[in-house]
């Protein structure tokens, strides 16, 4: 099964990570239950603390604005991860290995970035400087020593779980550590909202090998911010010796929420030649390449670019038969990206079947050849198709309609441990 691979995989890790972080500064059972007793406060403050302490960081740290993605701090998404984030370390604070898949997700998003081990002393100053100021009188020398011990903790099991993905970057062929420099060497339009960027390395060097669901970071320069924003795209082919290819989605201002300021340029403002900052591959939403049995992978909108990569590399390989079911939810044809490279690998290999859902199909949409469906993804509806014996099931897509899917399936009778679902966006949506 993918799912308790990929936790033997996780698992070591994690526990290494653990290990190392274990020293004279390791919680005392007091401390844990002073962090404990704080929950309620942080159920009820925890937004306001992250909003005060993200204030105070990147006033006094203006050079972090490089790693933080400014329209989540205007949404207020990044507070309310973290939040979020505190408030899980605080609940499992006396089982860590609970929080292990929460770890390496966000320990891959942080070496992605470049995030260092002299930062954390930093993060960790404006936290707890934001807890005191928030809680008042509330946080006691003892509380404050309690939380002070807890940080280090966390910051040492990320720490040490970030070294070890960088040190393996470093012996990986072609591998780096931080930004590299890549040019666009060629943009193909996918759909009205989405555009592939093949990525070159400016010095034309080997590029590593990735697993199929992992995603780049990339960061332009940003002049009317004065600083660089970094985003992460999933990697949308199988992968191959000159370039890397990702497909943006350009995000348009919706309500409150601002238009996608890098996306924007990357679609508007750089041409073929231009140059990005570009990290190693992480992630560890990864297809098991070695596996046999059935594959069913369900998206939404573009939440298939790394569904595409990894179906790609299954067909790829060579006297590989391995059943997939691609599923697929769109608007309609103008914005369904990828669908003629879909359409081609289903008429070429009989172990590929696809079903795709256009919610607003439009007259100029055929079905039977461009869609299957009409309205939203049911599976109840195809669960003919889709239920298969042994299957792993692969989701991403905006967070409700992978929590939709995810309980659709079990509803369905699979089993949560061969459910995986890629996190977009931030945790506690």
């Amino acid at each position: 099964m993918f799912l308790s691979q990929t936790r033997r995989a996780i698992r070591p890790a994690f526990t290494r990570a653990i290990r190392l972080a274990q020293g004279p500064k390791w919680l005392t059972t007091e401390q844990k239950q002073i962090v404990k007793s704080t929950i309620p406060a942080l159920e009820q403050h925890g937004v306001e603390i992250t909003t005060l302490f993200y204030k105070r960081m990147l006033e006094a740290h203006p050079e972090l604005k490089n790693i933080f993605n400014t329209a989540h701090q205007a949404t207020g998404e990044q507070p309310n991860a973290l939040a979020h984030a505190v408030w899980a370390y605080a609940v499992n604070i006396d089982h860590p290995e609970a929080l292990a898949s929460a770890v390496s997700r966000i320990g891959h998003k942080h070496a992605s970035l470049g995030v260092t081990a002299d930062q954390y002393p930093i993060v960790g100053e404006h936290l707890l400087a934001a807890i005191k100021e928030v809680l008042g009188p509330a946080v006691t020398a003892p509380v404050a020593d309690a939380w002070g011990a807890a940080y280090q903790e966390l910051a040492d099991i990320f720490i040490n779980f970030e070294s070890n993905l960088y040190e393996q970057n470093q012996k990986t062929p072609g591998g780096w550590k931080g930004w590299r420099k890549f040019f666009i060497s060629k943009k193909v339009t996918e759909s009205d909202e989405i555009i592939s960027f093949h990525l070159t390395p400016v010095d034309k060097d080997a590029l590593p090998p990735y697993k199929p669901g992992q995603f780049l970071s990339v960061r332009c320069y940003v002049p009317e911010l004065e600083s660089y924003q970094p985003r992460q795209y999933s990697l949308s082919d199988s992968p191959t010796p000159d370039h890397f290819r990702i497909s943006v989605k350009r995000e348009f201002a919706s309500g409150p929420r601002p238009a996608g300021r890098i996306s924007n340029v990357l679609h508007e403002s750089l041409p073929v030649g231009a140059e990005l900052d570009v990290s190693m591959p992480f992630g560890d939403f990864i297809l098991d390449i070695n596996a046999t049995n059935p594959v069913v992978l369900i998206s939404g909108g573009v939440g298939l670019t790394p569904m595409m990569s990894m179906l790609k590399t299954i067909i790829q390989q060579q006297g590989q038969a391995r059943q997939v079911v691609f599923v697929h939810a769109a608007r309609n044809g103008r914005v369904h990206a990828m669908k003629q490279d879909l359409a081609r690998i289903t008429a070429d290999h009989q172990s590929v079947s696809r079903i795709v859902f256009y919610e607003e199909a439009t007259e100029n949409d055929k079905k039977g050849m461009d869609y299957d469906y009409t309205g939203r993804v049911d599976l109840a509806q195809i669960q003919e198709e889709v239920i298969i014996p042994d299957a792993d099931y692969y989701i991403c897509g905006p967070q409700p309609f992978m929590k939709a899917q995810s309980k659709s399936l079990e509803s369905l009778g699979v089993s949560p441990e061969r459910i995986h679902m890629e996190v977009f966006g931030s945790p506690s949506d």
